[in-house]
């Protein structure tokens, strides 16, 4: 019997998830497809509400993943126990910065137990959060849990095309994207759109008769996390002015990742000053920040006015 060939499409609910799947449901038999959402835990509503509009209107499932750190808190826990009883702990190639005290140990101890948030595992388990420089947020929350998901498919005998909503004009690091890729063992790489732009992308959404993240209408340009690490000053204001309960959970997490790391300090957004600490702003500091000019050093009248009402898409979407 010849495997049978499945089409996976990563789909995250923005312009360009949702254009590669209707471009899969254009080409492709509907039985063939596998729509697969990687859930971080750190997600606005109107994400979950657009993927149950997403299942419901084009009647492809989307499989919800959520990574869990159980056993790597476990591990950490167990090292954290010997430093919090005062044993000499073997430190060479796992410390670096630094060094935990009795006292610090046996707090984070205490604090590092499994929430169930993938998000804020991984944090907890790493004793920081993500940043420009070392985004393993990506990797953790996203690609290893797509890819282990691939692969049991591969497992029981399926060839598998994995769908990307890649473009080429989306950034730097994305312009030289190829297509088309063989990975081997039975997987395949196909990103359909890398030569589209934007408007691309909704137009194919609006051809196949499919609403935008209703995000977009609200002014975002991404509508990955809530917030992203790489989240600009529009967005930041956006998320505190639409969404503040978003703002205080991230603070009560700095709060607690903090609690857990060896330098009892955590920022969800580094600080945008390079003379200043990086962990020394938190993300109440950050939203005030986004409300200055360029430059960060003065308090713009015009960002800082709140305006909820109605639309303000970024794209043109309410014309």
């Amino acid at each position: 019997m010849e495997p049978t060939v499945l089409h996976v499409v990563s789909l995250s609910t923005g312009k360009d998830s949702e254009a590669t799947l209707c471009y899969a449901l254009e080409t492709q038999p509907r039985d063939s497809i596998r729509a697969v959402f990687a859930d971080t835990g750190n997600e606005a509503e109107e994400v979950y509400e657009h993927l149950d509009y997403l299942e419901q209107s084009t009647g492809v499932p989307v499989k919800r993943l959520r990574r869990s750190f159980d056993e790597e808190i476990a591990r950490t826990r167990a090292r954290l126990a010997l430093f919090a009883s005062g044993e000499k702990v073997d430190t060479r190639g796992h410390e670096d910065g630094p060094k935990w005290t009795k006292e610090a140990a046996a707090r984070a101890l205490e604090l590092l137990v499994p929430t169930g948030n993938p998000y804020l595992d991984l944090c907890l388990w790493k004793g920081r959060f993500p940043s420009r420089m070392a985004q393993f947020c990506t990797q953790f929350l996203k690609t290893e849990p797509m890819v282990e998901y691939q692969m049991d498919l591969i497992d029981e005998g399926h060839i598998v095309w994995s769908w990307q909503g890649v473009r080429r004009n989306e950034s730097e690091r994305r312009r030289y994207a190829r297509e088309f890729e063989e990975v081997g063992g039975g997987l395949f790489i196909y990103r359909p759109i890398v030569r589209w732009t934007a408007q691309d992308c909704f137009d194919a959404a609006d051809a196949y008769g499919l609403k935008h993240n209703p995000l977009y209408s609200q002014g975002f340009t991404r509508v990955g996390c809530m917030p992203c690490i790489n989240s600009g000053k529009d967005d930041l204001l956006q998320v505190a002015r639409r969404h503040p309960e978003h703002i205080e959970r991230i603070a009560e997490w700095e709060k607690l990742v903090a609690s857990v790391s060896k330098r009892g300090l955590a920022s969800f957004i580094p600080d945008p000053d390079r003379d200043a600490h990086m962990n020394k702003r938190g993300i109440h500091k950050v939203i005030q920040w986004a409300r200055t000019g360029r430059g960060g050093k003065t308090y713009d009248m015009f960002r800082a006015v709140e305006d909820e009402g109605g639309c303000s898409s970024s794209y043109g979407l309410c014309e």
